[in-house]
């Protein structure tokens, strides 16, 4: 017969503890059994209490609740006289963990044939679990790149940062187009994205990042595909054969597996880059031209560009008629051409160079703010050529807006006199512009308005500066 702890009941075929039930049933010798045997007499019946067995009992986390491996073992190890404590058994939300634990691999069979190939073509992968390696990790990438030497480049080191930018390239609805990533280098960024599900085509022109992309590339099942290649190098006006880094947006579509699509349709890629500093401004004045011309990356439909450019770029990308300095002709093109969204701004110590002194290279600015590096979308606007503005005429709308902010304090009339547009005034008064207008002063809608007006003039020649036009394009092409 069992002993009696102290503090416990004694109950049929065993004791009850105090708070909870352990018991210690009866313990017979050989002699015990045998002479129970002779008796006749059945074996010793387990214990019973009057009351709902544990197993009964329902899952509320309280003392009823079905009790784990570690509480049976913590029962052993008081019948053994250790005091150890009770592990708290599992409420609903645990409950319901373990169970869909159990069922995952059951139910992973019963998926329907073809559900990966239908995620991928919605743009949803599955997150192949990569790690993000930490800035530390990120920098001595960095600093094989260093000794390598090259031009001026700032990349994403930090996985905070990398995390910011994945969600602000998470779109607001429907499927997630493919991301072309620019001057990735150590790659910080393309994992996060990829961890998110997002297919990658990642363009790198630096040998010392590639062995490292190529192998994550080799790893995965198409998510991510690795090209040699600068973007910012881009259909360059050669004639041949086009020399690498430099690359051919013909053949760079062709191998991410990129179809044009109508103008009005949504967004067929994504294309994030930081813009090199140094060529950071005829960068933009070469975005915009093919934007409007509707040819190279555009030539595929409204491709949006989610680029880090300096502060002071941006405000005068989003500068207002009547600021001084900071409305230009860029701002106006700008405006016209895209949509234009901040999404982030990081402060320029968030970057890692490939400055050999670690330096960050920022530029000075007197007039215009710059401390940041800003996060922008530009989205090319649905509506920009459903009116008189086509491709074929808008290198004409480009010099002529270059030709009205060259001088923002002349008046609008004197600037159509110089083009022989006689009736200038009553121009102006049928777009219910002023006639005293500055061209400093005159919104960018106005512009495509007035030029628009001026391609339905019949006496408005255009020919007179064809040449001009051309040296002009020839300069934002270099």
């Amino acid at each position: 017969m069992a002993r009696a702890r102290r503090g416990a009941v004694r109950v049929r075929g065993g004791y009850r503890a105090g708070g909870s039930v352990r018991w210690a049933p009866r313990r017979c010798g050989a002699g015990t059994i045998e002479r129970h045997r002779r008796q006749g007499r059945p074996p010793a019946a387990p214990p019973t209490i009057e009351r709902k067995s544990a197993r009964e009992a329902p899952c509320r986390g309280g003392s009823d609740a079905p009790r784990c491996q570690g509480d049976r073992a913590a029962g052993a190890g008081q019948r053994r006289g250790a005091m150890r404590p009770a592990r708290a058994p599992p409420g609903p939300g645990g409950c319901g963990r373990l169970l869909a634990a159990g069922l995952r691999p059951l139910l992973g069979c019963l998926r329907p044939p073809g559900w990966a190939t239908a995620r991928r073509v919605a743009g949803q992968w599955p997150s192949p679990g990569l790690r993000v390696p930490e800035a530390a990790e990120a920098e001595r990438l960095v600093q094989e790149a260093r000794r390598a030497g090259g031009p001026l480049r700032r990349f994403i080191a930090c996985p905070r940062l990398a995390r910011t930018v994945q969600r602000c390239l998470r779109p607001a609805h429907g499927p997630q187009p493919v991301v072309l990533e620019c001057g990735p280098g150590p790659g910080i960024l393309t994992r996060t994205l990829l961890n998110a599900g997002v297919r990658v085509v990642a363009l790198e022109s630096h040998s010392v990042f590639l062995p490292n992309l190529q192998s994550l590339e080799n790893s995965l099942d198409g998510q991510l595909k690795v090209i040699y290649g600068d973007f910012f190098r881009l259909d360059p006006l050669v004639t041949g054969p086009v020399k690498p880094p430099a690359v051919c947006s013909d053949q760079l579509f062709e191998a991410m597996g990129i179809a044009a699509v109508p103008w009005r349709a949504d967004v067929p890629v994504k294309i994030f880059g930081i813009l090199p500093q140094k060529k950071e401004r005829n960068t933009l004045w070469r975005l915009l031209f093919i934007l409007y011309e509707g040819s190279s990356i555009f030539r595929y439909g409204r491709v949006e560009l989610n680029i880090f450019i300096s502060e002071k770029e941006y405000k005068v990308l989003t500068a207002k008629p009547g600021e001084s300095r900071a409305y230009q002709a860029l701002s106006v093109l700008c405006q016209v051409g895209c949509e234009i969204q901040l999404l982030h701004m990081e402060p320029w110590s968030s970057f890692v160079t490939n400055l050999r002194n670690k330096g960050l290279a920022v530029s000075k600015s007197t007039w215009l703010p710059n401390d940041h590096l800003c996060l922008v979308r530009l989205t090319p606007q649905r509506d920009l050529f459903s009116g008189g503005l086509k491709p074929v005429n808008s290198a004409t709308f480009i010099f002529m807006v270059k030709q009205c902010l060259a001088k923002r304090k002349s008046r609008l009339t004197d600037r159509l006199n110089a083009w022989s547009v006689d009736n200038g005034g009553q121009l102006l008064k049928a777009l219910e512009i002023p006639t005293d207008v500055e061209t400093g002063n005159l919104y960018p809608e106005d512009y495509k308005r007035l030029f628009e007006a001026l391609q339905n003039s019949n006496v408005f020649t255009e020919s007179w500066f064809h040449d001009e036009v051309l040296e002009s394009i020839r300069n934002i092409n270099l």
